[in-house]
């Protein structure tokens, strides 16, 4: 019985961009999660005695020079070199822009796979071959797979590629390459990286992609870590293993029914309490949340996100303390009254929202407008352009499409005044 962990995409020590915008960030939690999902990635390792480990690229991220991050990699090396646990490595397109990749030396027991022609590892007492080969530079567009050896007879072949399988329309098409051409390759596991999300592209042979070790941002949502193989005779079998210490998600609250601002900030906090008690599994988590429905609160909703948010961090809070964090509110709401039942009024507001369509299609009653505001808006701080996007969109001049998109609000939010 053969039993590795593949792993891939670690992106160790993955700069922060943007965070200190946000209010309350958890940025050194934040900060230290890549590295505390690689110790707990060594101690499944050393928990479960596996035979080696595989890192299918990216373990650096690109041009990042600290090599705070390399010596901290080598020490969780260490501990799996102590064990006798050897680690095979394939660089992918952020590797290939490191510093750290090139000029940092390694445990004895981390073996690299080299950028310039595919190499074969051999573990003879395991009757194991692993076929890989690192990126020469970040941009490799080439199919590298085409220069796979064949498969060793009377061995178990595993295939380290870092990859854009069939062009993967997420991710960059880094050395892409086709699904049967792997196939045709005779291995018995591919151990794919480069891809964020966890997936099994084929069984009998495995593809296997395992995602990424820890999720950084929004876009990598859920549950994170690597892969435990076990190869018994002939068969293979593959366990997820979470190693993960932080969970994004992206909450959708439909806030429909809701007639006022604390309304919504309840029904939020209601949308929270399931993901906190059963998604989490006792790990921090980062939240956005995204409003939707047609309702009358979305009036008194415009222009007070920072209030809103607020409000949800405060009930956020009470559910689960420190262990939670709202990263933003999103609106995404519309008024209870269609534009054809404000139209229908005989009062101030509907006049309102003729003079607001009207003004839309006089070029100089814009321009003028135009003028008042960017000479407002020149004044700010600019700070300020980060957290309200219309300022921008009033110095390039984009007023009627500025209206278009604020009008809605300000009719409802005037809608709901007493």
């Amino acid at each position: 019985m053969v039993r590795f962990i593949h792993a891939a995409d670690i992106h160790l020590d993955s700069p922060l961009l943007g965070l200190t915008r946000y209010e309350g960030a958890p940025v050194e939690q934040l900060r230290t999660a890549t590295r505390s999902a690689l110790a707990n990635l060594v101690d499944l390792a050393l928990r479960e005695q596996v035979d080696f480990m595989i890192i299918a690229g990216d373990l650096y991220d690109g041009d990042w020079r600290d090599y705070r991050t390399g010596l901290y990699f080598c020490r969780q090396m260490a501990r799996l070199n102590e064990a006798g646990i050897p680690v095979f490595i394939a660089y992918g397109n952020h590797d290939a822009k490191s510093e750290i990749t090139r000029e940092l030396p390694l445990p004895a027991n981390v073996r690299e796979f080299p950028a310039s022609a595919p190499k074969t590892w051999r573990l003879d007492h395991l009757d194991v071959a692993l076929h890989g080969q690192s990126y020469r530079t970040a941009a490799t567009v080439e199919n590298l797979a085409a220069g796979y050896p064949p498969a060793v007879p009377g061995c178990l072949n595993i295939g380290v590629l870092h990859t854009a399988l069939d062009g993967h329309a997420d991710h960059d098409p880094y050395a892409p390459c086709a699904l049967d051409e792997l196939l045709s390759r005779g291995y018995d596991y591919w151990a794919l990286g480069h891809v964020h999300q966890y997936a099994v592209r084929h069984e009998d042979p495995w593809i296997v992609y395992p995602g990424n070790l820890q999720g950084r941002h929004i876009r990598e949502q859920g549950e994170r870590g690597a892969v435990l193989v076990t190869a018994t005779g002939s068969r293979l079998s593959v366990e997820r293993c979470f190693v993960d210490v932080l969970r994004w998600y992206h909450l959708y609250v439909d806030v429909s029914p809701c007639s006022g601002m604390d309304d919504v900030i309840e029904r939020v906090g209601r949308s929270l309490e399931p993901l906190v008690r059963q998604q989490a599994d006792g790990r921090f988590i980062a939240v956005r949340v995204t409003l939707r429905g047609r309702t009358r609160a979305h009036g008194q909703l415009f222009g007070l996100e920072t209030h809103l948010r607020q409000g949800v961090l405060a009930y956020a809070s009470e559910l689960a303390g420190d262990a939670i964090w709202v990263e933003k509110v999103c609106l995404g709401t519309s008024p209870a009254l269609t534009p054809e039942e404000l139209m229908a009024r005989s009062d101030a507001l509907a006049d309102l929202q003729d003079l607001l369509a009207e003004a839309v299609a006089h070029p100089q009653l814009l321009d003028q407008l135009g003028d008042t505001l960017r000479e407002l808006v020149n004044r700010c701080p600019r700070e300020l352009f980060a957290y309200a996007p219309s300022l921008e969109a009033i110095r390039e001049g984009r007023i009627a499409s500025l209206i278009e998109e604020v009008a809605p609000s300000l009719l409802a939010r005037l809608a709901s005044e007493p």
